[in-house]
């Protein structure tokens, strides 16, 4: 039981907001591909799909990390530097999710399959990145977002141009949240060799979140001007932005805590989109 909970723990199931940012994008995607209506088989399967990945990703990154994770306050009592779960039985969980993740996506059509593949590879990338790039936020940007076209790809949508918006949509936003969470991590990351986008933006982070927000707004515009929605649902929008302005706030003094508590605020901002999409559908 004391393996069970520690994996548990390093799959991070009990602190679920990782999902939670997977999630809402893929909900997105699968409200605009299903016109409201995605079949629930589609929805329970990514749905399920997320939760798995998203533990796999984060069993990779401890992997990956097991000799920093250590020397870094917030991370030090995960499992693997606490001696709680050893280096080779990590690797051999992420291999079973892997194969539960393959047995869900192979229900679905050869398309989103053939993504499936891609979107592993990058996710596994991700956390090796953080040794000889200051960008591995992108990387995690895009491997948060094949969700996005796999959805497309699993409704047989020809909505592509959307797809790519909020494709693209979705990597600026996590780029900016990521580097919510890294800034309050980057003394520890300099002190252990790890780069970030917190650690090349500098003095500059505030002001880089800023304009990604921003970009994250005008593209979720153009997402929402394409699909000719009712007025109200631009009533969304304005509420992203206060979200925004108070993880500003949160962010003005660089305190690592409230850092933290920026990125965590980011749930809030998928939900508000998903919950006017499906208001827009159904209402």
């Amino acid at each position: 039981m004391q393996k069970l909970t520690a994996f548990w723990q390093l799959m991070r199931a009990d602190k679920p907001i990782g999902t939670y940012l997977l999630a809402w994008p893929t909900i997105w995607a699968l409200m605009i591909a299903g016109a409201g209506e995605p079949p629930l088989r589609i929805v329970v399967i990514f749905l399920l799909g997320t939760f798995v990945m998203r533990s796999a990703g984060c069993v990779i990154n401890d992997f990956a990390d097991r000799n920093f994770d250590g020397h870094v306050r917030r991370t030090r009592q995960r499992p693997i530097p606490a001696g709680k779960i050893t280096a080779a039985e990590a690797m051999i969980g992420f291999i079973g999710l892997l194969a539960i993740a393959f047995a869900l996506v192979i229900q679905l059509n050869t398309q989103t399959v053939m993504l499936s593949f891609l979107a592993a590879g990058i996710a596994a990338l991700y956390p090796f990145c953080k040794r000889w790039t200051h960008l591995p936020q992108i990387v995690l940007g895009i491997a948060f977002s094949f969700g996005i076209l796999m959805a497309f790809t699993a409704l047989n949508s020809d909505q592509w141009f959307i797809a790519g918006l909020l494709f693209i949509t979705n990597v600026i936003w996590t780029v900016a949240y990521d580097t919510e969470y890294a800034m309050a991590d980057r003394e520890d990351d300099l002190k252990v060799g790890l780069q970030s986008t917190a650690i090349l933006f500098g003095h500059f982070d505030r002001l880089a979140i800023g304009i990604m927000q921003v970009a994250t707004l005008a593209l979720l515009a153009w997402v929402l001007h394409l699909l000719t929605v009712d007025l109200w649902l631009w009533l969304t929008l304005v509420a992203i932005l206060a979200l925004f302005a108070y993880q500003q706030w949160l962010i003005r003094e660089r305190e690592p805590r409230k850092c933290f508590q920026a990125f965590l605020h980011n749930h809030y901002v998928g939900m508000v989109f998903a919950v006017g999409l499906a208001a827009h559908y159904w209402f």
